[in-house]
């Protein structure tokens, strides 16, 4: 019966030409199982397929359909989207390609020319995390800015917006997946890592026009603010909090409930991290880390709910957003559901913002508890630190990062990835450059604490009764996101290159497939010919995938892909190339000022792209060659591998300063692996 109302409904959308995705559609995605038209599937975001043809009686004969080779190694973080015979994706660069979904043949392939200069501003890798579809156009958001509409027959532009116009000046990126609700585009943007102001953006999905914007925290209060609500959050900030942006950027979720009229917006970060910088006499600091609704039509503020008050953490609530219809307490609520960074599950009344319930569900010390009658985290005053480094739990990483959650309507459980890890947070020190730092040796011994104190697992938790149900224990940190089947199956890929297969109910492993680098995107599952697939974009997925704990292992990072399972699919993947032998650096220490100096401008310069203690990153500077290396002014100064996402920081640093910056890189080589 499914499968003739899903011919039905691709025969209709076929004679209307590919990507027929209107409205009508979209609120009625539960009458179409096997598309999957939008990154959650449905409005209500809960990446469930209905569908159940592969099931735990089966499942041991699926295998590998078809995959399409990327032409990248960076993250693949994206949610395809499929409907109609067709799958549409988005990778790296955003370059987004149309293939057939039964056989991968592609299609068209649409390249927006991203400037790679734009890199520089990305805190996590040059990721993007999905697309949307509207009335035969594929809409995608750029790193640059630029909301961009594509024919989904041809691949050719129809239309393209600039939604940094006027912002120039800003490091704001795009990664987030765009979200269209009757017929509005829905983008944010990221930024507050580096200084920038976040907003929210809606285009006439058709045309690309600007309906409305909405700022996230307020800006310069001597000129009007841009509503109401934000007069009213400015009382909540102090000092001169706008000349240094603040920050909220919405840089992924975002959800809709159609018969409310509501968007639902997940608000991030403090921009500095430090509330000393951009609030310094304390304050909630709205709308941080905040899950905020909006009215559909105008974009003007309903109600929000902050997660985070006065974040100085890096507690987003950019997390996936999650609306279903639960009975709690003998009676039906509309609730939505979020595992931010914080730590807590939170449950909250949709309609009104208000506070159902929170629990947190790893180890977490920067609060001392939910007070009763508001609602709101209690902060531990001892957790806001200053020039004196503590360790905090969860770390910026989260308990919970972007990888997508789901939620089971037949099991009652949301499948969440989840990090359990500390990170020590201090404010620089402030000495001139060079000079001790007083607390050089408690920041090293609570570093070398939280560098040993991680864990993670999959965990099945009920939101009902705010417990955990069964868990799947990981050995390593950053893993993928989680989809899960009528079925009885739930799917995720962790940073141990396996793509693997839960039963919903148990947690019993049932399948495991080594896809030969990280599936760290969420799966979606769909149905052609009366045929169920799964698939999966699988690459190294940023900042948070690529850790030493990895590369420690011995895991082999090889081109970014899409995969696609089916019952009975013979496919392997080609064997992987032999890794090149490690080039030592050479083999001298610089002296402690050196070091000093070269560690304080790698952490704020090159950190942020290239890992912790120059451990990981988008690549391991560890790793370098010695080609590398003899012109590393060029590639810094000069610009030479900006094609490759490599910005020009002619700009920032100094000759000699990039010099002290390669010492410590190759200091920190023979640190870690002496000789070779």
């Amino acid at each position: 019966m499914l499968g003739a109302a899903i011919n039905c409904s691709a025969l209709a959308g076929q004679s209307h030409g590919p990507a027929a995705v209107d409205g009508y559609r979209l609120r009625n995605a539960e009458s179409e199982p096997g598309a999957w038209m939008s990154s959650g599937r449905t409005y209500n975001e809960q990446r469930f397929s209905p569908l159940a043809k592969i099931n735990p009686k089966n499942v041991s004969r699926l295998g590998l359909a078809w995959y399409h080779e990327l032409d990248t190694a960076r993250g693949n973080e994206a949610t395809p989207v499929v409907v109609d015979g067709v799958i549409y994706t988005t990778e790296p660069w955003n370059i987004t390609t149309a293939l057939d979904a039964k056989t991968g043949k592609v299609i068209w392939v649409f390249d927006p020319k991203v400037q790679r200069e734009r890199s520089r501003f990305a805190c996590c890798d040059v990721v993007t995390r999905g697309l949307a579809l509207w009335n035969g156009k594929v809409i995608i958001g750029a790193l640059d800015g630029r909301v961009i509409a594509i024919d989904a027959k041809t691949g050719k532009e129809v239309w393209s917006f600039n939604s940094f116009a006027g912002q120039e000046d800003m490091p704001l990126t795009i990664t987030g997946a765009p979200r269209v609700f009757d017929g509005k585009v829905l983008i944010g943007n990221g930024g507050a890592d580096m200084g920038a102001r976040g907003f929210v953006t809606a285009l006439d999905a058709d045309t690309g026009s600007l309906l409305w914007r909405w700022w996230i925290v307020p800006g310069d209060p001597s000129k009007p603010f841009e509503s109401k609500a934000l007069e009213m959050a400015s009382k909540t900030w102090t000092g001169e909090y706008w000349k240094v942006g603040g920050g909220g950027n919405a840089w992924d979720s975002f959800a809709y409930d159609p018969d409310l009229k509501l968007i639902y917006v997940g608000t991030g970060n403090g921009g500095p991290w430090s509330q000393a910088r951009r609030s310094p006499e304390g304050g909630d600091n709205l709308f941080l880390s905040s899950i905020v609704a909006l009215n559909a039509d105008t974009g003007e503020y309903v109600w929000h709910y902050q997660t985070t008050p006065g974040d100085e953490w890096d507690y987003t609530a950019t997390q996936p957003l999650i609306l279903a219809d639960l009975n709690i307490e003998r009676r039906p609520r509309k609730v939505i559901m979020q595992q931010p960074k914080n730590g807590f599950f939170y449950v909250i009344d949709r309609v009104t913002g208000q506070l159902i319930s929170a629990k947190s569900v790893v180890r977490q010390n920067w609060t001392t508890g939910i007070d009763p009658v508001t609602g709101s985290a209690i902060v531990d005053p001892a957790a806001r630190y200053r020039e004196k480094p503590v360790l905090i739990y969860p770390s910026a990483f989260g308990s919970h990062n972007w990888n997508p959650m789901s939620f089971s309507p037949q099991t009652g459980l949301v499948y969440i990835p989840l990090t359990d890890q500390p990170r020590v947070y201090a404010t620089p020190h402030k000495g001139p450059p060079g000079s001790p730092d007083p607390f050089g040796a408690l920041r090293k011994e609570l570093s070398e604490k939280a560098s040993q104190d991680h864990l993670a697992w999959l965990s099945a938790w009920d939101p009902i009764s705010q417990t955990e149900k069964w868990r799947v224990q990981h050995t390593i940190t950053g893993n993928g996101g989680t989809l899960s089947t009528a079925g009885n199956l739930v799917i995720q890929g962790t940073v141990d290159s396996k793509l693997n297969i839960y039963a919903a109910d148990t947690g019993k492993k049932l399948w495991e497939f080594d896809a030969q680098t990280v599936p760290i995107s969420g799966a979606i599952s769909y149905l052609v010919d009366g045929e169920q697939f799964i698939a999966i974009n699988v690459g190294w997925g940023g900042g948070v995938a690529h850790i030493e704990q990895a590369f420690s292992k011995g895991l082999h990072i090889s081109k970014a892909r899409l995969l696609v399972f089916k019952l009975g699919g013979k496919l392997r993947l080609p064997p992987l190339p032999n890794e090149l032998p490690l080039e030592p650096p050479p083999n001298r220490h610089p002296t402690p000022e050196v070091y000093s100096n070269g560690e304080r401008l790698y952490q704020t310069h090159c950190e942020m792209c290239h890992g912790s203690r120059a451990a990981g990153g988008v690549k391991d500077l560890r790793r370098m060659t010695n080609d590398t290396r003899a012109h590393f002014q060029d590639i810094v100064r000069g610009g030479t591998r900006q094609s490759q996402g490599m910005a020009n920081f002619s700009n920032a640093v100094t000759k000699e300063e990039v010099d002290m910056i390669l010492q410590y890189v190759n200091a920190r080589a023979n640190e870690d692996w002496g000789s070779f």
